[in-house]
């Protein structure tokens, strides 16, 4: 079975993030960059489904800019047999993210799809859903736990009233939450043999795929600062301040 793992270049999340003087963006000049968590753990679920034998191939896949080449390596150090890269300096939105996947899945023919359930960057929570519906499967959003049973994945979710476990028939898409698993240390042996393992580079031009935006971004501003909390000397004082001061009680 072959396992297709979507990764993105975001900016990392230790970074605090800065808009630009024209309010037009985040700046990310001059910015360390990473794998997006979220997909780091779906690249970790499918590595690991390899490692049980459930899984033939792992093919990571990522849409953007050439310095993508660099998040696809590192999802070849975790465990990725080989990277495509749909290379494009367009801003991508995610729509047009899931069509170039939708493209990639044509081509390649994976039989699960395994990818983060939203990036640190836009948390538009959007890319796995789409792709579901341009390719008709079945879905199952904010994993915890991936179970493979031959033509089926058992798929284990957090909802408000607890857990809930949706079985999937094959071809299928999977978005990982966080608690899905704990991605590994990647070993320099890993990375230099990441190094020698195939990546392909493609445009959405070769894949017929129109990426233009859909979506105009007015404004990007950063929140108001939050006024200091302040210490209450006892629980009658602090009654008193949300009685008549928050006015919540």
């Amino acid at each position: 079975m072959k396992v297709l793992v979507p990764v993105k270049r975001v900016v990392d999340y230790n970074v605090k993030v800065r808009v630009k003087s024209d309010q037009s963006g985040v700046d990310v000049a001059n910015v360390k960059m990473s794998m997006n968590p979220f997909d780091e753990i779906a690249v970790e679920e499918a590595t690991r489904l390899k490692e049980k034998g459930v899984v033939s191939e792992v093919v990571a896949v990522s849409c953007g800019v050439a310095q993508s080449q660099e998040t696809l390596r590192t999802a070849m150090a975790i465990g990725a047999d080989r990277g495509i890269l749909a290379q494009t300096d367009a801003e991508l939105q995610p729509l047009a993210v899931a069509k170039l996947l939708k493209a990639l899945v044509d081509k390649e023919q994976p039989q699960l799809v395994i990818l983060g359930k939203q990036a640190i960057d836009d948390d538009a929570n959007q890319t796995g859903q789409m792709l579901a519906a341009l390719l008709d499967w079945p879905q199952a959003t904010f994993a915890s736990k991936v179970e493979v049973e031959g033509d089926k994945v058992q798929v284990t979710r957090e909802v408000d009233g607890g857990l809930e476990t949706l079985s999937l028939s094959l071809p299928a898409i999977i978005t990982t939450d966080l608690r899905l698993n704990e991605p590994r240390y990647v070993t320099l042996p890993n990375i230099m043999k990441a190094k020698k393992k195939p990546l392909e580079t493609v445009t959405p031009e070769d894949l017929g795929v129109e990426v233009a935006p859909r979506l105009k971004t007015l404004k990007v501003a950063e929140p108001p600062v939050r006024k200091a909390g302040i210490m209450v000397p006892d629980v009658a004082t602090l009654v008193d301040k949300l009685k008549n001061e928050a006015k919540v009680v």
